[in-house]
């Protein structure tokens, strides 16, 4: 494939984004040209390479542009292929059965964590989710302080100012002492907890980042505090780490597990 053709299939994707998150009624050449950081004739060309193929339609009596039918029936068919919970279980069956821990899979709800699946270890431990479908504010726990901290500035600010009074409830961080492990977060690619809010358990967790770099869910360990000590400690995170990446690459951008966690448990979500 040549240059131009690759750069044309980027603009169309990128074109496809602008209209996505755009009004329902459709949008103006001008606008979408801006908002895809192009030219009006690149634009342009780019749409009607994408009507052609059925993804995009003028709007009747207007000069303005949607998404077509094909689009949606595309997109619908991708949401049913394997989710989020069934693209990540044997990355936590393999984890569990390495470490001989329990391992977590937790996703975004609003302003808390969602336990959206877990493999139980051999070692009697307490947590902060519980059970599948259990919650807790983002911001607690070692899978919910490693979403919190890859969530983008504005979004991640917005959960700071909502959650620090919860935190403080439940005996967590104060809003400096949450800054400082999010900073350290950031700084490393991984949470790795034991602060005592829950005596004698400890826990390492690493984000599933989509391909902006958006923390979408995240893996985690819950474990006795000693599992985590010495040379174990990178050890454990390293084989995190590659379980995550590993379902990263194979994250559907139709789940609606990414946007409604708590439909696949059969709970209303937020």
């Amino acid at each position: 494939m040549s240059e131009d053709s690759i750069s044309g299939t980027r603009r169309a994707l990128v074109l496809l984004k602008v209209l996505g998150a755009g009004d329902a009624h459709g949008m103006r050449l001008t606008d979408i040209a801006s908002a895809g950081a192009t030219t009006q004739p690149s634009a342009h060309r780019a749409l009607k390479v994408l009507m052609a193929e059925g993804f995009v339609e003028q709007v009747d009596a207007s000069r303005k542009y949607r998404l077509a039918l094909d689009f949606f029936v595309l997109a619908a068919r991708a949401a049913q292929s394997g989710g989020l919970r069934s693209t990540a279980r044997p990355a936590l069956l393999r984890l569990s059965s390495t470490l001989s821990d329990s391992i977590f899979l937790l996703v975004r709800n609003g302003f808390d964590a969602v336990c959206l699946d877990r493999v139980e270890g051999p070692f009697p431990i307490r947590t902060f989710t519980g059970d599948i479908g259990g919650k807790v504010p983002l911001g607690i726990g070692q899978g919910s302080l490693a979403i919190l901290s890859f969530l983008p500035e504005e979004e991640r600010e917005a959960v700071i100012r909502f959650n620090v009074p919860r935190l403080l409830d439940r005996g967590g961080f104060d809003e400096i002492g949450l800054r400082m492990q999010i900073q350290n977060v950031r700084k490393t690619g991984f949470c790795s907890l034991n602060t005592g809010l829950i005596p004698g358990m400890a826990g390492v967790g690493v984000p599933i980042l989509d391909s902006e770099g958006r923390a979408v869910a995240a893996l985690s360990i819950g474990t006795l505090s000693e599992r985590l000590e010495g040379d174990r400690l990178p050890l454990v995170v390293d084989l995190i780490r590659n379980e995550a990446e590993g379902i990263a690459r194979q994250l559907n951008p139709f789940d609606p597990t990414l946007r409604y966690p708590t439909r696949s448990l059969g709970v209303e979500g937020i």
